[in-house]
């Protein structure tokens, strides 16, 4: 049975209408992937040397920190790796037990990238260990402690999937601990980090992560068993309509309509929701490079790459899907006697507005300098004028229909790559780098932000010129797109 899941898996690639994106985008993350496991495992042979050479105790010290690796573990997963699901409904009335489904659903993340990437690290850290005199024994029963606890990562993230309110205070209460650490209020690797090391003194103590990971997959497995079902576990979830007026935008006609569904689209459903979320996320992005924590982030470039993605996290989380975000009644849309160009620039001035905020909530950022603050600034006039135009552009070309009920991939999908989208994201970034670092180097930084700021006004001055050809490559690809949307698996 297994054998024929794998099979309509691998006929629903081939047979999908992205195929050639899909092929690209499978190469792309190989070589990701190799990436990830090529700094894993360098870690995991340096870190007891360099532990070493700093005065630190290299075991103690990387089980003092293992908490908040796992917890950085977890949000990645909650964000990145996909649950366990097929196209479930059409097996449900044929002769296969339901057993047998969810037993496949789960027994796929088990060999997710995000599980066995570990290996990388674990393992050649404790090869390092050996090395160094430990236990062998013991070290073995430590580092499977570890996989055990990885798995119970695996097994959490499938459970609370679109639990949001669970996830973001599980995430924040950690996030406190860690703030509290570090001003030294409270220590909470005092406590975790002898129940990790127990794991190499007492090694029967790796029985209690197994029991657990067994719990969380019996549990797992109820929860997906319990709602395997057409009329209510897969039916679609209705609720009581809510109404809201938004009349002060009436005055913008066909544009203000089109302005209030995003609104509402933004306020009512879970994955427009997580995409707000990011974009604020993405205002503190800049402490990385401007507290000058990081010394490979300290030149002129990377600083103007950091203040575009300082105010332009809603642009760039938001703009990549238009019109993906109108994916399930785009097909009806286009059946009206509707001006894409009004559509367009509803999409515009939502994301012109989330620049503009975004900018004024980083107004922290004057602490650093007003330098600093300077190229978010420029940053925003850059994005407002030519990004903007530009994700409009990449989403042209963007197949991907999204289920607003869903909070998972908000960072993108794999049908929303192909080489066009990746040709175009380059001068997002690339073309304000490379022009602050010119003004910066052959002039003064002040001509510097004078560069990337007269290029975002040049983009707003050719603004209708440009929507005019946006609108006519939308138009082509408008049949094109309504059939990728109508592609549901």
């Amino acid at each position: 049975m297994i054998k024929n899941f794998i099979k309509l898996e691998w006929k629903s690639f081939l047979r999908s209408a992205s195929f050639g994106s899909n092929v690209v985008m499978k190469i792309f993350m190989v070589l990701g992937a190799l990436y990830f496991m090529a700094i894993f495992l360098l870690l995991g042979f340096a870190s007891y040397p360099l532990l070493q050479d700093s005065g630190l105790p290299p075991f103690p010290t990387v089980n003092k920190y293992l908490i908040y690796f796992f917890v950085l573990d977890l949000v990645v997963r909650y964000f990145l790796q996909k649950m366990p699901v097929l196209n479930i409904k059409p097996l449900l009335v044929l002769p296969i037990s339901r057993s047998k489904i969810v037993n496949y659903c789960l027994g796929k993340t088990a060999v997710s990238f995000f599980n066995w990437v570990h290996i990388f690290f674990f393992v050649p850290f404790s090869i390092m260990l050996i090395k160094n005199n430990f236990n062998t024994l013991e070290v073995f029963t430590w580092m499977i402690g570890m996989f055990f606890i990885v798995y119970i990562n695996n097994f959490i993230n499938v459970l609370i999937n679109n639990k949001d309110v669970v996830f973001y205070s599980v995430v924040a209460t950690v996030g406190l601990l860690g703030v509290a650490q570090y001003y030294q209020w409270f220590d909470v690797t005092l406590y975790t980090a002898p129940f990790f090391e127990s794991f190499y003194h007492k090694p029967y103590m790796v029985l209690f992560p197994l029991l657990l990971i067994a719990l969380l997959y019996y549990f797992a497995y109820q929860y997906f068993a319990s709602n395997l079902n057409l009329d209510e576990g897969l039916a679609s979830k209705s609720e009581i309509a809510k109404t809201e007026d938004f009349t002060f935008l009436d005055q913008f006609g066909t544009l203000g309509t089109f302005l209030k569904n995003d609104i509402r689209m933004l306020k009512r459903n879970k994955r427009s929701r997580t995409t707000l979320i990011m974009s604020v996320l993405f205002v503190f992005y800049g402490l990385l490079f401007y507290t000058n924590s990081i010394e490979a982030y300290n030149n002129p470039a990377m600083r103007a790459f950091a203040g575009i993605f300082v105010s332009g996290g809603f642009l760039f989380t938001f703009g990549q899907f238009v019109p993906s975000w109108d994916s399930a009644y785009y097909q009806l849309m286009m059946s009206q006697n509707i001006q894409y160009k009004d559509y367009l620039a509803s999409k515009w001035w939502l994301m012109v507005i989330g620049t503009v905020l975004s900018t004024i909530l980083a107004s922290f950022y004057l602490y650093f300098g007003l330098e600093t603050y300077l190229l978010i600034v420029v940053g925003a006039i850059f994005n407002i004028g030519v990004n903007s135009h530009l994700v409009m552009l990449g989403g042209a070309f963007v197949k991907t229909p999204i289920d607003l009920s869903s909070s998972k991939q908000a960072f993108g999908d794999k049908q929303a790559f192909n080489l066009k989208t990746l040709l175009i994201s380059l001068p997002k970034l690339v073309l304000p780098m490379a022009l602050y670092a010119l003004g910066y180097y052959l002039f003064s930084p002040n001509i510097g932000l004078l560069f990337v700021a007269l290029a975002g006004v040049l983009g707003f001055a050719f603004k209708d010129y440009v929507f005019t050809k946006i609108e006519s490559i939308y138009k082509t690809e408008k049949y094109s797109t309504i059939a990728s949307y109508k592609q549901k698996n």
